[in-house]
């Protein structure tokens, strides 16, 4: 799932650190890191909202309309039509995301695990990972997909679905001057993010 570097659309939280051209800038760096983890990895599907530069191979298809959930699930359905699965959905605002998270959903998934999220600190997932289409697990309400409640409420969607879960570990999603600072102060956080964040158009 990814969204084109358009100022003032892309980051607007982070403007009165960086500005708008700045957040633009970031968000094109995340998106590209993503993306390449990705393909280094297996077949992907990039469902882009406006102009996303994809990697060569990739499939692209237009987000839907509707909430987070319905975008996601329209995704997730095309690409199991095509390739069947398992599937792994990210978005793309956590830095660390590599070989290491992905590995560790599929071993979920491998030793019979439904579905696999991996959490942020703000309470959402950064990562789903699905063997089989399970729509319900994108099946919250329009007005729900906020706030730190939103990974809790997809867990509460899988367990009613009777759905074995599996978990990884906790990560930091870029979003906030907080955010930033923290991953800054990280000796871990990627080069190329560094230094787009220290980025100040000057």
């Amino acid at each position: 799932m990814a969204r084109g570097p358009v100022p003032g659309r892309v980051k607007r939280r982070l403007e009165p650190m960086l500005g708008p051209d700045g957040c633009a800038r970031l968000h094109a760096v995340l998106v590209r890191r993503t993306l390449a983890t990705a393909a280094a990895l297996g077949r992907v599907v990039v469902a882009c909202e406006g102009a996303v530069e994809v990697p060569p191979g990739a499939d692209r298809v237009a987000q839907s309309d509707g909430d987070p959930g319905e975008r996601m699930r329209t995704a997730a359905g095309w690409a199991f039509e095509r390739h069947g699965g398992p599937l792994l959905v990210v978005g793309t605002d956590v830095p660390r995301l590599g070989e290491g998270h992905v590995a560790a959903a599929l071993a979920d998934l491998a030793t019979g695990a439904d579905a696999s999220f991996g959490p942020t600190l703000g309470g959402g997932a950064y990562l789903t990972a699905l063997p089989a289409p399970r729509p319900e697990v994108f099946g919250l309400g329009a007005g729900e997909w906020g706030g730190p409640a939103v990974l809790g409420r997809m867990l509460e969607r899988a367990g009613a679905a009777g759905l074995e879960i599996g978990m990884l570990h906790m990560e930091r999603d870029l979003g906030t001057p907080e955010d930033a600072r923290a991953m800054l102060a990280d000796p871990l956080l990627p080069a190329d993010v560094r230094a787009a964040l220290a980025d100040r158009g000057t």
